[in-house]
């Protein structure tokens, strides 16, 4: 999957639209207690989403693969 866009929502979701245009949403709060993405907490840090693509990314370090997000996300529309 590549990632057209991501939008980071209040409850530590992501909004995320394939390049095939499939939409879905991906929880992120499993991930929070992880080393990696404990700066995330910060509802700002977490609002400072990048889409790299193959991967979302935090400017913390953080980061998810298509392939991570694509595995675990809910799809709310099938292209």
């Amino acid at each position: 999957m590549i990632i057209a866009e991501v939008f980071p929502k209040d409850d530590y979701t992501l909004f995320v639209r394939a390049e095939n245009g499939e939409t879905g949403w991906f929880d992120v709060k499993p991930y929070l207690d992880a080393e990696a993405f404990s700066a995330l907490k910060s509802g700002d840090e977490f609002g400072r989403t990048r889409n790299g693509g193959y991967f979302v990314e935090w400017e913390c370090g953080a980061d998810l693969s298509a392939n991570t997000i694509l595995a675990r996300w809910w799809v709310v529309s099938a292209a």
